[in-house]
């Protein structure tokens, strides 16, 4: 890391400056703000000297102008490394902004290293500083905090039927399992778990061809429904059985409580999913689509098969024209 503040000016550098550069309005405002926070400079210097054993000597790295301007521009573009890393090394402009001007710009590790280097109490000054700046400007009164988060990849499904049934069969389940174990029983009498059964259904439906689909696909639904309506019946049945019962403390009778309210709250939804799937198999006519009380895409119907329904009715409506039988 480097031990400077502020590295000295090349012959090369003062050339690129004679060259009458501007930045962007955005850019330049945030540079000239940041060339008035001397003491932020040199606490980004503190932390990048933090734990080193002979800061004096070694080799030159990143100086603290380059480390906080290339993490104000990496936030403010919304780069990852790679990208910010690029952008500097092709643009003069952003070499300007950063302070590298004729530099070399390093790998994209060499920021991450410096950017990880920078203490929360440094992060927490650098946003009070902008708070501050937005008070004076009357841009903000600084009494709420908006926060913003990165969009991570989950593994939530699509809400298919199949996969909508199983979720019903495995949370109710799971609930009821958890009343029995806070009611100190090993399991609720009169009910079966049948997470295995309906999980064997939902993949057959998940794998089947398209061939398959035609054949089979319907009875797979009814199985998976009558297994959803078994366990909803026997939720509905144990939390008659336990409507009495009581924990040994306080605590205990407010968790039995709770998920007694949480098994009839996923009773309900999991009606409805059984009555939409049940009505999407049940319709008498493949291309018309059932009224859906919980929005979803169904592998029963999909968009391709009513777009043929309707080049069908179409060309039917020309056949039985006049001009059509007396061609």
């Amino acid at each position: 890391m480097s031990r400077t503040v502020e590295r000295q000016v090349s012959f090369a550098d003062w050339e690129l400056m004679r060259q009458g550069l501007r930045l962007e309005p955005l850019l330049q405002a945030i540079s000239d703000f940041l060339d008035d926070q001397k003491d932020m400079i040199e606490q980004v210097r503190c932390d990048l000297i933090r734990g080193l054993k002979k800061a004096e000597t070694g080799r030159s790295g990143l100086t603290p102008q380059q480390i906080l301007r290339s993490l104000v521009l990496m936030r403010i573009k919304n780069w990852d490394y790679r990208e910010l890393r690029e952008r500097i090394a092709d643009g003069c402009t952003l070499r300007q902004f950063t302070d590298f001007y004729c530099l070399p710009v390093p790998r994209h590790d060499a920021f991450h290293r410096g950017f990880t280097r920078l203490t929360p109490a440094t992060l927490k000054a650098i946003n009070d500083l902008v708070v501050q700046a937005a008070v004076d400007l009357e841009l903000e009164d600084g009494q709420k905090l908006r926060v913003d988060t990165t969009v991570v990849q989950t593994d939530i499904h699509h809400p298919t039927d199949n996969t909508l049934l199983w979720d019903v069969v495995r949370v109710v389940t799971r609930l009821v399992g958890r009343l029995a174990k806070a009611m100190e029983r090993r399991r609720i009498k009169g009910f079966c778990n049948r997470t295995r059964a309906a999980r064997r259904r939902m993949l057959a439906i998940q794998r089947m061809t398209t061939t398959q689909r035609h054949h089979q696909q319907r009875g797979k639904y009814r199985e998976l429904i009558g297994i959803a309506e078994e366990v909803i019946e026997s939720a509905r049945t144990a939390l008659r059985q336990t409507c009495k019962a009581r924990g040994k403390d306080i605590i205990t009778d407010l968790a039995i409580a709770e998920t007694r309210m949480e098994i009839e709250h996923f009773c309900d939804l999991g009606a409805r999913v059984i009555d939409q799937s049940r009505r999407a198999c049940s319709t008498a006519n493949k291309f018309q689509v059932p009224r859906r009380s919980i929005r979803f895409s169904s592998p029963i119907l999909t968009s391709s098969s009513a777009a043929r329904c309707r080049r069908r009715s179409s060309s039917a409506t020309k056949s039985s024209s006049p001009k059509a039988r007396a061609a």
